[in-house]
């Protein structure tokens, strides 16, 4: 006894198996944005009032900058990955689903790399 019906036996469509991978991507990236999070709030609080000068001597600190760039690519990263099961699950129309798929991996790359430079920028005294 199966539990196909007819339609997908003949289609012979079965689990993608990339299902398990995306949720555990997005667990991953959202508890290491929590850690990462809150150390850009301690950041912003201890730069409150400060000028630019010491904030560009601060962020010149690996142990400061590191952090602020895993940030942002963990963001991104989970930024994208949950923007594609969103537009997987709700958009049907195949050619704009696969529209929107690149449309959001573009954004996610462009606004990682605009954050990275920034910060490099700032680290090595741009």
């Amino acid at each position: 006894m199966t539990m196909r019906t007819p339609l997908k036996s003949v289609r012979h469509l079965g689990s993608a198996k990339e299902g398990a991978d995306h949720f555990w991507l997005q667990r991953i990236t959202a508890l290491a944005n929590v850690f990462l999070g809150l150390f850009l709030v301690w950041l912003v609080v201890r730069l409150v009032g400060a000028d630019y000068v010491e904030v560009k001597r601060l962020l010149a600190n690996p142990l400061i900058a590191l952090p602020l760039l895993l940030l942002v690519l963990s963001s991104a990263l989970h930024m994208r990955v949950g923007m594609q099961v969103v537009i997987e699950d709700y958009i049907h129309t195949e050619g704009l689903k696969l529209l929107l798929l690149i449309v959001n991996t573009f954004f996610a790359i462009g606004v990682g790399a605009v954050a990275v430079f920034s910060i490099l920028k700032l680290s090595f005294g741009g």
